[in-house]
């Protein structure tokens, strides 16, 4: 088996100004696709809202730039992923196209395995 990541991105204003019913259906969605991959799903986790993140990047002098904000601007944003164990990738996309997604999409990254480490 080899381990794909699914990344889960969407339009954050949407959700927002959802509402509550919004939260909860997607909570609910999230429940049932969970259960329903369990024996794939290895890992997982929704991420605080992008106003939360913070940026590292390199100054070229041997120091770091740090902001406040995502690494890019952009409407869909990173809201969470699930490490799935698949045995190909059409596999791991079956199991993405499950994922809930009213406001975006997800992407399906294999996992690199690095020997020396």
């Amino acid at each position: 088996m080899s381990q794909y990541l699914v990344l889960i991105y969407g339009d954050e204003n949407a959700i927002g100004n959802g509402g509550p019913a919004v939260w909860e259906q997607l909570h609910k969605d999230h429940v049932v696709f969970g259960q329903a991959n369990e024996t794939a799903i290895a890992g997982g986790n929704a991420l605080q809202s992008s106003e939360t993140a913070t940026s590292v990047r390199p100054d070229g002098a041997d120091g770091f730039i740090v902001t406040d904000g995502p690494f890019v601007e952009t409407k869909e944003v990173l809201g969470g992923y699930y490490l799935i164990e698949a045995a190909n990738l059409d596999a791991a996309i079956a199991v993405a196209k499950q994922v809930p997604m009213p406001f975006g999409g997800v992407e399906v990254r294999p996992i690199q395995v690095l020997a020396d480490m």
